[in-house]
């Protein structure tokens, strides 16, 4: 069995997808003999070599392949036009790598590669398996709809757009998260401040501006704040005029070990960060991502708050005032946090990685 994996991009996209690659290893190991299963299950990725990708893929042990790409949603003026341009290359690169790795099945994770990858393997009839990770399918995903053999979709609000092709498997989370014991809420508490794995400058911002207003009671918080290193020596600064004791990093490279930690988590609210909240079981102040695509991010958080386990916060609504008030108004009710854990919890799906797995094998066998 031979998997072309289509993901880059951000942790997002990579995570998820190495999840459910170790997850094909293991299942190759157990079945085939740990001898055999180098030349029995062959697993690579296809992604643009940029950034996160090109440390963490080789990192797990896999191959990668890279293409040019670049987006294409969301962009206008000279930089799509630029974009454009790299598009026919994309394409070209995108038929050379299936041609030369002759892929079973491939799956398409999401990023700036995705959509290439899966429309050609399509056309080449080469079975597709799509995931939709979102609570709203955005448009490359909707586009690829009528042609992908499966769909494997993490919301069930989702499913309706593919029809029988839709599978509600879960979002692919590793498995650490979901071994994350609960934890007692006393002070001091640990507040977990999130933009995505590059960071977010909104929420940097806003953070470092309600310090102030926290600082009277600085012996009752710390915080552990993942920035990206546009924003690192800034945020850096705030905390120490505070005097709120803080960890702050570019990345956090030890996830799940932060999120054990945490009280409280103050996040965006794309489909792998919901998906690790649901899984660690934590109460969370989401503020989605206002420029992303068909507004994806709000319908996750809309979803998360629905189900009683975050506090929504559009980021036009964003200021000192609020987020505050929002961070002591569920610190300062132990209950209320634990009400929400065990909401997050139900919305996890452990399986998940096993479930995409099972359908990569079955469509692999067409």
């Amino acid at each position: 069995m031979r998997t072309l994996m289509a993901a880059g991009g951000t942790g997002g996209h990579i995570f998820p997808a190495l999840t459910v690659a170790e997850e094909l290893r293991t299942r190759c190991e157990l079945r085939e003999g740990i001898h055999s299963s180098g030349k029995r299950c062959v697993i690579d990725f296809l992604g643009t070599g940029r950034g996160l990708e090109a440390r963490l893929i080789p990192a797990s042990g896999f191959t990668l392949h890279t293409v040019p790409a670049a987006g294409l949603v969301g962009i206008t003026g000279r930089r799509l036009a630029r974009n454009l341009l790299v598009l026919p290359r994309t394409f070209i690169e995108t038929a050379k790598a299936l041609h030369q790795v002759k892929p079973d099945v491939v799956l398409g994770m999401g990023g700036y590669v995705a959509g290439p990858a899966l429309l050609e393997a399509a056309l080449s009839g080469i079975p597709t398996l799509l995931i939709e990770p979102n609570a709203m399918p955005g448009l490359t995903n909707r586009l690829l709809a009528p042609i992908v053999r499966f769909a494997a979709v993490g919301f069930e609000q989702a499913a309706n757009l593919y029809g029988t092709k839709a599978y509600v498997t879960g979002h692919a989370v590793r498995k650490a998260f979901f071994e994350i014991p609960p934890k007692v809420h006393e002070p001091p508490f640990t507040v977990l401040v999130l933009g995505g794995s590059q960071g977010s400058v909104a929420i940097n911002r806003c953070v470092r501006e309600t310090l102030p207003l926290l600082s009277r009671d600085a012996d009752r918080l710390t915080f552990i704040h993942q920035t990206g290193e546009r924003d690192y020596n800034s945020v850096c600064e705030a905390y120490r005029e505070c005097g709120i004791p803080a960890e702050v990093h570019p990345f956090i490279e030890n996830m799940p070990e932060m999120f054990a930690r945490a009280d409280l988590v103050i996040s965006r609210s794309g489909a792998a960060a919901v998906a690790e909240l649901a899984a660690a079981g934590k109460a969370s102040i989401l503020i989605p991502f206002p420029a992303a695509a068909d507004h994806h991010q709000l319908a996750n958080a809309l979803v998360m708050e629905g189900a009683g386990a975050a506090r929504l916060i559009v980021q036009e609504d964003l200021n000192p005032e609020r987020l505050g008030a929002a961070v002591w108004e569920l610190l300062r009710q132990p209950k209320r946090l634990v009400e929400m854990q065990h909401a997050a919890r139900k919305l996890a799906r452990p399986d998940a990685a096993t479930r995409i797995a099972e359908l990569l094998e079955r469509l692999a066998k067409c």
